[in-house]
């Protein structure tokens, strides 16, 4: 697989605080990356720079060769653990905003032939995740899981090269969390997408990914705990069967153990 993220000594600080330290890593296109780490370990904030929420403090970020632009850009798409959809707009209404706001920026609406084709298409991907039969429901009429799945619908409609995940499936009992497992998964292949997750479930980081990262700090100085961040310490590549399900994490094998991120005296 090619490399489609690389991120070159990256930091990320706010004022005195440094939250991560030098970060280098490369992602490849198409693999499911999950991140896990204690709490404050830097995770969201490794999230939020690529989503291009914030710029790092220091180092570079590339996607495909070329500096990721410092904005959120339609190749990269979030869900996160809160649902983020609109309480006043239907679900069918939810999804083809997005593509309203991508192809009329300015007044986020469409009209005639190009309005139809946005609702096709939106209705099209509301079936994908599991709501073809819930196109006119709104959020308070559907349960946890159903929102989730909406806001992956909203998420995916622009067709991002990226898919950032953070804790989507944290607040949802443990039967709806393993529908959305074989959810994700099947999305994740039928679309062909990079998809880096932060879950502070071990299990579910095994069971998805095909990459594993652990994020904490290697340096630790009780009298100024804010002056060191974190970074990936551990980088394990899991070599998994191309039919492997969510459900079957028992098949999951080492492929390798290895840290890019050495630790400098």
């Amino acid at each position: 697989m090619s490399t489609l993220l690389s991120l070159r000594d990256v930091w990320v600080e706010y004022g005195d605080k440094v939250v991560l330290e030098r970060v280098s890593l490369d992602v490849d296109a198409g693999s499911f990356v999950s991140i896990v780490g204690p709490s404050g370990a830097g995770k969201s904030s490794f999230l939020r720079v690529i989503l291009g929420q914030e710029a790092p403090s220091r180092g570079s970020i590339l996607l495909d060769g070329t500096p990721l632009p410092p904005e959120c850009g339609p190749d990269r798409g979030v869900v996160f653990q809160r649902y983020s959809v609109f309480p006043h707009l239907s679900a069918l209404k939810n999804t083809v905003l997005g593509l309203e706001c991508a192809q009329a920026p300015f007044s986020a609406r469409l009209f005639g032939s190009a309005r139809r084709a946005a609702t096709e298409e939106a209705a099209a991907m509301l079936a994908a995740v599991g709501l073809g039969d819930s196109l006119h429901l709104y959020p308070a009429q559907m349960s946890g899981g159903m929102q989730q799945r909406l806001a992956i619908a909203q998420a995916l409609i622009k067709r991002p090269r990226i898919l950032l995940l953070d804790e989507p499936f944290g607040a949802l009992d443990p039967g709806i969390r393993s529908d959305m497992h074989a959810l994700i998964t099947q999305l994740w292949r039928d679309y062909s997408l990079t998809i880096i997750m932060v879950t502070h479930d071990i299990r579910e980081a095994f069971s998805l990914g095909t990459r594993v990262l652990a994020f904490d700090k290697r340096r630790h100085d009780p009298h100024a705990p804010h002056r060191f961040g974190a970074t990936a310490v551990y980088d394990l590549h899991l070599n998994k069967p191309a039919d492997e399900s969510a459900a079957n994490p028992a098949s999951i094998t080492l492929d390798n153990n290895r840290n890019n991120n050495e630790d400098e005296s």
